[in-house]
């Protein structure tokens, strides 16, 4: 488990972050759902406040998407929260590259079992992506989240 207080840690608007890798597997994905509600209320962001709920639901969604589309054998996943200010960030990183998500979304027909999870990301997040990952091969999808109120 990785996490970091940033210099200036003491104050309210303190930059925080939590890194760590999962098994590319449901159990994985719901693991990291669990631990990033875990680290939010241990932030200061409580269970059941809008800004956990939300980004535990992004979360859960981004790493169900890695665990499904972004999987090779023997790789994990990564997850990174990070909350700076107003702003929480995750960011799912998979070892898939060549599977990067339409940023243009539509709905998948009304038949479709599976498809709408982005959907949702982009719904609840202020703004969202994919990039190449920086330290290896494949992609990180992210999500941002103001904190309001």
């Amino acid at each position: 488990m990785n996490e970091q207080s940033l210099p200036g840690s003491e104050t309210a608007t303190a930059r925080r972050e939590f890194a760590l890798r999962f098994t590319s597997t449901p159990r994985g994905a719901r693991l990291a759902r669990r631990l990033v509600s875990h680290r939010l209320d241990a932030w200061g962001f409580p269970y059941g406040s809008e800004v956990n709920e939300t980004v535990t639901l992004v979360t859960a969604e981004l790493a169900a998407n890695a665990v499904r589309h972004g999987r090779l054998p023997g790789r994990d996943f990564a997850v990174r929260l990070l909350a700076a200010g107003p702003l929480v960030r995750v960011e799912v990183a998979d070892a898939r590259g060549e599977r990067v998500p339409l940023l243009s979304l539509r709905e998948p027909p009304g038949d479709h079992e599976s498809g709408r999870g982005l959907l949702l990301v982009a719904a609840l997040a202020d703004r969202w992506g994919a990039e190449p990952r920086v330290d290896g091969p494949g992609k990180t999808v992210w999500a941002e989240c103001r904190v309001r109120g």
